[in-house]
């Protein structure tokens, strides 16, 4: 008895040390890192949602005419990020001509959320390192840091690293891509802030000044926020029907203000689905529009998951919720 008692000890013994020595190998992970603050995002960022906060004040005294333009603008930035960053240069879940990846390039311009190329391969990474340390806006850091918080730090040394490891030649060798990198700062002067600004003002006499806040600050603000959105809220809260196994949820709230961009969970198990939910067009605006853009014949070759391979995700790895 007193040697399986030994036994016994020493196995405890093991097992604790064990736990002792994972747990300060995970206090020195933690400690190693520290973030290296941006002051300079932080004071623009601040000062972009105090100019917002401020542009409320001026909706009721805008004409509708700036209230419909910048809704239009709002619409034609959401859709140059899901159509265009997203579902078609990060997943190329879809082709698109020529003509609709110009249209899509010169959009992503007013959306002003850093170019096509660094926009996809920020997302390319994030998806292949999804929660981890080399995840651009881990989400396991809570959510303000990747709501917004990731933008007021410099990269952590894993994002670079394991970032390149990833394939981008498809982005290197597409001259739209690469010619909207070469003149960003020009076309998101152009795009983001002068047409916003200038076109009430010109064509129906709308003050510069509710003209601007309006139709450029808060447009702005507002679909930076419904953006970061499906990388903080819609990796938090909501089910997971098709891998319970990974973070990124369904949230319908986040699909209602991103176009069709918060069936995350369904997104994440099957990146190259051009429509990102299993649903099709219920949602999905961003689905309409290339759907749209398919009956006119400018886009082409929509890659889709079968239903059978969708029963089978949610049979063998999701959470029963459907």
């Amino acid at each position: 008895m007193e040697g399986k008692e030994k036994i016994f000890s020493d196995d405890k013994e093991k097992a604790i040390n064990k736990v002792l020595e994972s747990a300060a190998r995970n206090m020195e992970t933690k400690s190693a890192y520290h973030h290296e603050i941006v002051w300079r995002n932080v004071i623009l960022m601040t000062l972009l949602h105090i100019m917002a906060l401020y542009s409320v004040v001026l909706i009721p005294q805008a004409q509708i005419l700036t209230l419909l333009w910048a809704y239009l603008c709002f619409l034609v930035t959401a859709l140059s990020v899901t159509a265009g960053a997203h579902r078609l240069w990060s997943h190329r879940s879809y082709k698109a001509t020529l003509t609709l990846r110009i249209f899509l390039a010169i959009a992503n311009s007013m959306a002003f959320q850093n170019d096509i190329f660094e926009w996809a391969r920020d997302h390319r990474v994030h998806h292949k390192f999804s929660e981890t340390d080399a995840d651009p806006h881990d989400a396991r850091r809570g959510l303000f840091f990747s709501h917004i918080g990731w933008l007021f730090v410099r990269k952590h040394k894993a994002v670079i690293e394991k970032g390149k490891t990833v394939d981008f030649q498809d982005l290197l060798s597409d001259q739209v891509v690469m010619f909207q990198r070469k003149y960003y700062i020009t076309s998101v002067a152009l795009m983001c802030f002068l047409i916003p600004t200038v076109v009430p003002w010109y064509f129906w006499g709308e003050s510069l000044w509710n003209s601007y806040f309006l139709a450029t600050i808060l447009r702005y603000t507002i679909s930076l926020n419904v953006s970061w959105l499906v990388n903080s809220v819609a990796h938090l809260y909501g089910n997971r029907p098709y891998d319970k196994t990974i973070n990124p949820r369904e949230n319908r709230f986040v699909s209602l203000a991103a176009i069709g961009e918060g069936f995350h969970n369904f997104h994440h198990a099957f990146p190259y689905d051009y429509s990102a939910s299993e649903f099709g067009l219920r949602m999905n605006p961003t689905t309409w529009f290339i759907d749209f853009m398919c009956f006119l014949r400018l886009a082409s070759d929509c890659k889709k998951a079968t239903r059978q391979m969708i029963l089978t995700r949610k049979e063998k790895s999701g959470d029963g919720s459907y």
